[in-house]
């Protein structure tokens, strides 16, 4: 076995153990100086009951072979910024791109999971913004606005869009289930990441853990639609004790969705109508950082950080790509020559069209009329 599994190997049966959690887990490396001496003096610790050996080679084994890749807080390609939190996970696993994990300029977006038509497209319309000028999208896979971030960052950047979906459940498990489509999505385009065992199950307990890393991985957090006590507000707090910026979409005082939003602009919160607001105030080491190379096919991409140039790139023709399109499916490019639209243009009324339920994605680069 190659030395690097057998840390891999250490890792896991350390942070498995009964009573063992990040924290506890730094306390003994600090203290015994690495996870394989850890090991040797914990069973000797009254409280903590070690993993056994056989479950640690049992789940590496298992994450060979489904094409999970395990990665350690000691590896170069550990994100930067989420060891900045005390209770950084230990190991994480990733499914799909683990490059993207290398984009510091990522940004969250989350909000109800009950969210209004109008809530997830403007969702979605901001992650395809933000997404066009290099930033990475992050959010929690959960229905709503989450869903609809994710699709709108993928959707952008010819369909070659970063995201990472960050899950309250082992990276194998697809929660919810409507969103099978995008999780599969996701793991070809984006990566998806849990600090949970494989086959792990969601539970209520998992989720605000989840929050954690979501807050840590962004600049700063953007919250759309969020009830007073929505999970999405403990984000935003999670994001602030970090030290992160909090973006808010602000709603009508009659919808409760629009309560959390709200409450966080009177607390100081950035109010964001599109993705220009969010540029703004972004670093400018972040707006001038060279783009992922993930994708060969991925074009290179200028940031535009004033009003004038965003609204430029994402104003609406008054010609509509549903004139184009029909029951059998056409392809983007074809629309695009067709209408004379430019790929944004177009890219943003495809996305609106699915978030209303009127399209669906095809192979092939194609789109058809739900019938």
């Amino acid at each position: 076995m190659l030395k690097r599994e057998d840390e891999l190997l250490d890792i896991l049966q350390l942070i498995h153990s009964e009573n063992v959690g990040p924290v506890t887990f730094y306390k003994l490396i600090e203290t015994f100086g690495s996870p394989s001496a850890a090991l040797s003096e914990a069973q000797n610790i009254r409280k903590i009951r070690l993993c056994p050996r056989s479950w640690a080679e049992n789940e590496l084994q298992k994450a060979q072979k489904t094409g999970v890749k395990l990665l350690a807080y000691d590896d170069p390609c550990y994100p930067a910024n989420l060891k900045l939190i005390e209770d950084h996970p230990p190991l994480l696993y990733v499914l799909g791109e683990s490059s993207l994990l290398q984009n510091e300029n990522r940004l969250a977006i989350v909000g109800s999971r009950h969210a209004s038509i109008n809530g997830r497209k403007t969702a979605s319309r901001i992650a395809y913004e933000l997404s066009e000028r290099g930033i990475c999208i992050v959010s929690g896979m959960a229905r709503g606005i989450d869903a609809a971030a994710h699709k709108g960052a993928m959707y952008a950047c010819d369909r070659l869009g970063e995201t990472i979906a960050v899950l309250g459940c082992g990276v194998d498990i697809i929660y919810p289930t409507e969103n099978t489509d995008l999780y599969h999505q996701i793991a070809a385009q984006g990566c998806l990441i849990s600090e949970l065992p494989l086959c792990t199950m969601p539970q209520s307990t998992f989720f605000p853990r989840r929050n954690r890393i979501v807050a840590a991985l962004g600049l700063g957090t953007l919250v759309v639609e969020a009830t007073r006590r929505s999970g999405s507000l403990i984000t935003a707090r999670l994001a602030e004790s970090f030290g992160r910026r909090i973006f808010a979409v602000p709603g009508s005082p009659a919808d409760a969705r629009a309560e959390g939003p709200n409450s966080l602009l009177k607390n100081g919160a950035i109010l964001v109508e599109s993705a220009a607001d969010i540029l703004r105030v972004l670093p400018k080491t972040v707006l001038n950082a060279p783009l992922s190379k993930t994708h060969p096919r991925q074009k290179a991409l200028v940031f535009a950080t004033n009003d004038a140039n965003l609204t430029a790139q994402t104003t609406s023709s008054d010609i509509k790509i549903i004139d184009y399109l029909n029951h059998d499916g056409v392809y983007v490019d074809e629309i695009i020559r067709l209408s004379g639209l430019t790929p944004a243009e177009v890219a943003l009324q495809l996305l609106e069209l699915e978030m209303d339920g009127r399209i669906e994605r095809q192979s092939g680069h194609k789109v058809a009329l739900i019938k």
